[in-house]
């Protein structure tokens, strides 16, 4: 079988994925500057906008499984679709009033900046640049990532060294491809990269055998990895490439809307630091402590002061669940990917998820 004819062939098995770091390059090249006119109007009053349509409009990926992807049924699930839910559930206390549209890495900002969607929820990453230069206002990290690199096992290789003079497959045009070259730079090691702009053929380069390993976010080449023709033939080398904290963004310029997200998914996390989670909510709705009365709403007008109702945070658990049930339906031991928590656990154990006190 010729290239051209085993591309095509594995192609189409492959999921297409926006790697939060592999497609963070475009930072600025298809958004509106940050204050111009049209982006102060279509993101002054949001949440007015959001409530009278009845329905959140979430930007995603919907290729990526475990945190965006449509299923054969036309379903969409995973981490970054169970955010928007939750926010669903809090400002209409129904998880299903949200419309999902697919936007690839060029769009995805002018999307949002545009008014096309009310919010990002597509495996993006926190950066300066983005915050600045493209306009965006991120929420709280909802998966902490980091970018490595995948190899064949009977390769040799265990470690960024071990891949002097090889080639490496990743995509252009994208922080990734910085990220990658920053690293090798550093360390002094030459090596050959194998560029393209489509992931899906980057991809299926390296399953053909022609890059002797290929770089993304970690999470990325564990789910690119799961439908490899031979996915046991393959392992992520333990060197972390960088850093990539993931999260959903809106576009800068209506603070009332940004709150409402941002407490939406601290609402999540604290939510599984109170114990609280979709089968024992109604059990808390009783009890006496101050901090639950308030999270609960059945104490205090934390929610009016948002602009919601006071039991927004108890709607939200009672239909998506805390981020410990989300992380785990998604992404967790009983899923494909069995993706260990990890930094992606409560700070209490070992993580780096926190929430501010709800008072």
């Amino acid at each position: 079988m010729d290239k051209s004819a085993l591309i095509l062939a594995i192609a189409p098995l492959i999921f297409a994925i926006s790697a939060c770091s592999g497609e963070s390059g475009n930072t600025a090249n298809t958004a509106s500057a940050p204050g111009s006119a049209s982006t102060r109007q279509v993101t002054q009053n949001r949440w007015d906008t959001i409530k009278n349509r009845g329905q959140l409009i979430c930007g995603v990926s919907g290729e990526v499984p475990g945190f965006s992807f449509v299923g054969t049924d036309g379903k969409y699930s995973g981490i970054d679709v169970d955010i928007c839910r939750a926010i669903a559930a809090a400002l209409f206390d129904n998880p299903d009033a949200v419309e999902f549209r697919n936007l690839n890495s060029k769009e995805r900002f002018t999307a949002l900046q545009t008014g096309e969607v009310d919010i990002l929820s597509r495996n993006t990453t926190w950066t300066l640049s983005r915050e600045t230069s493209v306009g965006l206002e991120f929420a709280p990290v909802v998966f902490y990532d980091g970018q490595a690199i995948m190899v064949r096992k009977n390769s040799g290789s265990k470690s960024l060294a071990d891949l002097k003079g090889k080639a490496i497959c990743v995509q252009t045009g994208t922080t990734t491809e910085q990220n990658l070259a920053d690293q090798m730079r550093k360390r002094g090691i030459t090596y050959k990269p194998v560029v393209f702009e489509d992931v899906n053929i980057t991809f299926a380069t390296y399953a053909e055998g022609r890059c002797d390993g290929i770089t993304a976010d970690r999470s990325a080449l564990v789910s690119r990895r799961s439908i490899l023709p031979k996915p046991e033939d393959n392992v992520i080398l333990d060197e972390a490439i960088s850093s990539e904290p993931l999260a959903p963004a809106i576009a800068k310029g209506d603070s009332r809307w940004a709150d409402i997200v941002k407490w939406v998914v601290y609402s999540l996390v604290k939510a599984e630091e109170l114990g609280i989670n979709s089968q024992n909510v109604a059990q808390f709705a009783t009890s006496n402590d101050p901090d639950i009365k308030r999270f609960l709403g059945t104490e205090g007008n934390l929610g009016e002061s948002l602009g919601l109702t006071n039991d927004f945070a108890s709607k939200i658990v009672k239909h998506v669940g805390n981020y410990g049930e989300i992380y785990d339906r998604n992404l967790g031991a009983k899923t494909k990917l069995n993706l260990t928590r990890g930094q992606n656990q409560l700070w209490s154990k070992g993580g780096l998820l926190y929430s501010p006190p709800f008072r």
